[in-house]
């Protein structure tokens, strides 16, 4: 087998090898803008920080955005200089969990940008968490009358009737599609939930809950649709959906969305996954679509329900409000 020679480089070819790479690293450094700049501007200071203690072991912290010259990437929670969560930039409010009961803890907030840049941190607030109640085994009443009023393109307003419990109602939790996403203290009644997308619609229900973290049952569900974005076109909705269980079977009935031709197909989805796909055999009905899903789980199995139509374009439209229903 014929093998190349061995020999050493010449010292002259190791110094133009060496000199042409100078020139490239050169040459690359040359072609960086040099109008980039470089992100040295922190986010502004959160404000409106509030400390609720939801249990004897928790804490509902929440606060108002910040602003920066590009964009929040997260925020920083401290409990005094120790750091014990962070969150995504769009949020702005968060539960403190695992602490202990009748103890004081006082928080803070920083922002932070893609870069790294933090905030300066907000006012400090204190909160004292409630004693434990370890035999409390009773859960608060259901909260009632839950209702709700749209705020601008982002927010909501919700209201309730106030609910009972054998010791103390300590907060009210505010769900939307079963993840709790605010709290408020058990003297409240109210709670405005900032945060949503124009356009879409939310459907929303509260839980009462004791120092002995007891939930009551949700309250009634409230369906709110934020109004949508400047040129965009009509909701992709499903509407007015209502969900009745029965034995081994559920009852589903909706508006379809209003679309320039027709809504051929819809999509069901069960507890978030996609369950099935309805499909009309002939013309679809006029007005409110039905549908009967049968079940073979166990009495008490409960079912969380939303779905979406097809659109004619072939596009699939917006989710319904979510309705959760268990199973007899």
């Amino acid at each position: 087998m014929h093998h190349p020679p061995t020999h050493s480089t010449p010292r002259s070819t190791t110094r133009t090898a060496l000199v042409g790479a100078a020139a490239a690293l050169l040459l690359l450094t040359g072609c960086s803008d040099p109008g980039e700049k470089k992100d040295t501007e922190p986010p502004t200071t959160p404000t409106g920080l509030t400390a609720q203690a939801g249990s004897a072991t928790s804490v509902h912290v929440m606060w108002q955005p910040a602003k920066d010259d590009r964009a929040v990437n997260g925020y920083e929670v401290y409990e005094k200089d120790r750091k014990v969560k962070t969150v995504a930039g769009d949020r702005t409010m968060v539960d403190i969990d695992g602490l202990s009961p009748s103890t004081a803890y006082t928080f803070s907030v920083r922002a932070r940008d893609a870069t790294g840049n933090l905030s300066e941190p907000t006012a400090a607030v204190s909160v004292t968490t409630p004693a434990p109640t370890p035999d409390d085994r009773k859960a608060p009443t259901t909260p009632a009358a839950l209702r709700g009023t749209v705020d601008g393109g982002r927010a909501v307003t919700l209201n309730w009737r106030a609910a009972s419990d054998n010791l103390k109602v300590t907060a009210y939790d505010v769900y939307q599609e079963d993840t709790r996403i605010h709290s408020v203290s058990g003297t409240e009644t109210t709670a405005r939930v900032a945060g949503l997308r124009p356009g879409t619609v939310y459907s929303f229900t509260v839980r009462a809950r004791d120092a002995g973290e007891n939930s009551s049952p949700d309250s009634n569900a409230v369906d709110l649709t934020t109004p949508a974005a400047a040129g965009k076109g009509p909701a992709t909705a499903p509407t007015g959906l209502t969900v009745t269980a029965r034995k081994g079977s559920v009852d589903l009935s909706w508006l379809p969305p209003e679309a320039d031709g027709e809504i051929a197909s819809h999509e069901l989805y069960l507890n978030g996954k996609l369950a099935t796909t309805i499909v009309w055999g002939g013309e679809p009905p006029a007005g409110k679509a039905a549908y009967t899903m049968t079940v073979t789980d166990p009495p008490g199995t409960r079912y969380s329900v939303k779905l979406r139509a097809k659109l004619p374009d072939g596009k699939w439209g917006d989710f319904s409000a979510q309705r959760t229903v268990v199973v007899q």
